[in-house]
């Protein structure tokens, strides 16, 4: 018999491999849902399902190997960064799924909270929170919908050789600015944003990227150490807020 293996656990959800079978277990069934339907309008690979029972959802494993992780450099070629960036512009292009995403107000709202979250416990010094929060403005901006993933950590992205085999985890997945896409597949991997790009094409917005690196990680930054993970390990959030203070 394969062994379980905890691929990740909270107290909102949990992954469990078996062999090549995740079963993703979540309280809240609209993350499901909202999952099952992504991957089924996406027009890039994704894994298959195999049944769904809530709380629990089945899927196959994907073939090949993530992208990465954040805080260790990317072993993947240009070339599989580059197919990346194909992938995700295909999805970006396709037609809008029909369900609302987040406004661009419940966006702003949610970086304020955070940062005088930051600010009231002392986690990071000031300074670098009002600096990054000065970076992240440049995001509060309109945008044109894209479909995009959500939530495309460099993990969720995988790869076999330089071909794109599937991109997992859909449950954020809706209507929203392309550029925090790319922005949360680079995020800690900096480096390969032109590996990246030179795959995604033209239309992309630099300044606006950099603004989602600095937001993503202010905003993310209490979830995580109030869940068990560390913000603060090398190569991690808080290392990319700290990078900022070297753009003065």
């Amino acid at each position: 018999m394969d062994e379980v293996e905890v691929v990740v656990a909270h107290s909102q959800r949990a992954t469990l491999r078996v062999g090549d079978v995740f079963l993703k277990v979540d309280g809240d069934p609209s993350h499901a849902d909202a999952e099952v339907r992504a991957m089924a309008i996406a027009p890039i690979p994704t894994p298959a399902i195999l049944w769904r029972r809530p709380p629990v959802l089945a899927i196959a494993a994907v073939p090949g190997q993530a992208l990465g992780v954040l805080g260790e450099p990317s072993a993947a070629s240009s070339a599989a960064w580059a197919a990346a960036g194909a992938a995700i512009r295909m999805l970006h292009d396709a037609p809008l799924p029909p369900w609302p995403g987040r406004g661009l107000d419940d966006v702003a709202a949610e970086l304020d909270g955070e940062c005088a979250w930051l600010l009231a416990n002392g986690v990071l010094p000031g300074a670098v929170i009002r600096r990054n929060r000065e970076i992240a403005e440049a995001a509060l901006r309109p945008w044109k919908p894209a479909f995009i993933h959500g939530d495309l950590q460099i993990t969720h992205v995988f790869v076999d050789g330089d071909e794109v085999t599937g991109v997992i985890d859909w449950s954020e997945a809706a209507p929203g600015d392309a550029m925090f896409d790319l922005a949360i597949l680079t995020l800690g991997h900096e480096e390969r944003l032109d590996d990246l790009l030179t795959g995604y094409g033209p239309g992309v917005d630099r300044e606006v990227i950099r603004a989602w690196w600095s937001l993503r990680s202010l905003v993310a930054s209490r979830w995580l150490i109030e869940h068990g993970f560390d913000p603060d390990a090398p190569g991690c959030e808080f290392d990319v807020l700290r990078s900022r203070m070297q753009d003065l």
